[in-house]
């Protein structure tokens, strides 16, 4: 039997006493943190695999440092904290589990950092395919711009800035689109609304730099991991033109909401024959047994959940 439970507070409690004032300031200031991690079941092991946990809470720190933020824990008891969680709810399905890191004083009309309380909580909820299309996404080009590293630093999830993300995804799914691809402020290619973007030409996989505003992606890592190291693929990081999309052999988005997408068309044109491509589909398969603790070689991504 499976229940819905979050930490907060410093305690597991019902998903329904979770809950925090009005005044409180992320609320009004978009002063918070938070991670996406994905919890992938195992009905052959009846486990539950916990795709680089570690790594996401590491992320979840640094971006408290820019927030000012002390929640008092660390990476590894940030760890302890979801697997006991991941017990309690008892789920045995696919899960988003939502660590949110939040200045939890209650108080507005005020625009300083320092000195104010911060408080961690933990939720997590079955959850399947984020990007909903059976095969290669169609994209657009999004008008608004990705948000600038001097403005507020995207290599972290900072609450804040998504809605940038958002307006991107906003825009493209009313115009009948998947998904939104967002260009730099000076008009070089930089991630989709929550995903980092991968160009292949040649059998060259290409990423922008993570200067070019995008997110330290895990999932990128995950993906550029794979194709050097079981494809064989030489990986060129680099800055790339808009243009250079529609004429790419293949493209693909990562995260770990979306797992790993292909693209088949951006702005009304096909990327090649409008279909996935062989290293996407290569590099997606290696990644697919790789977070539910299937390749022997990646199994240390993983931490296994026994759930009762």
């Amino acid at each position: 039997m499976s229940q819905s439970l979050a930490y907060f507070r410093g305690q597991i409690v019902p998903i329904e006493q979770a809950n925090v004032n009005v005044m409180t300031h992320a609320l009004h200031y978009g002063t918070a943190v938070f991670e996406g991690i994905r919890g992938n079941w195992s009905d052959s092991e009846e486990k539950m695999f916990v795709y680089r946990m570690r790594e996401h809470y590491i992320r979840l720190l640094q971006g408290c440092r820019m927030l000012m933020m002390d929640i008092g824990k660390t990476a590894d008891e940030l760890c302890d904290i979801t697997e006991n969680l991941i017990k309690d709810c008892g789920y045995k399905q696919d899960l988003y589990i939502r660590p949110l890191a939040y200045k939890s004083e209650e108080l507005i009309a005020n625009l300083k950092l320092q000195d104010l309380s911060s408080d961690f909580t933990l939720i997590m909820v079955p959850f399947g395919a984020y990007l909903e299309s059976d095969g290669a996404l169609n994209c657009c080009t999004s008008s608004w711009r990705r948000v600038d590293d001097t403005i507020i630093p995207p290599r972290v999830k900072i609450s804040g800035h998504y809605v940038n993300s958002i307006l991107a995804k906003t825009e493209a799914t009313l115009a009948g689109f998947d998904e939104a691809v967002m260009l730099t402020p000076d008009g070089f290619v930089s991630e989709g609304s929550g995903e980092n973007l991968f160009m292949i030409n040649d059998g060259i996989l290409v990423i922008p730099p993570v200067s070019d505003n995008n997110l330290t992606g895990i999932t990128r890592d995950s993906a550029i991991t794979i194709a050097k190291e079981d494809l064989g693929m030489e990986v060129l990081e680099r800055r790339i033109r808009r243009s250079e999309l529609y004429f790419a052999d293949e493209v693909f988005l990562t995260g770990t909401a979306a797992h790993i997408q292909a693209v088949g068309r951006l702005d009304s044109r096909n990327i090649a024959d409008g279909e996935t491509g062989e290293y996407t589909l290569a590099i997606n398969e290696i990644y697919q047994k790789a977070i539910r603790g299937e390749n022997p070689k990646y199994r240390g991504w993983c931490t296994e959940v026994s759930v009762n």
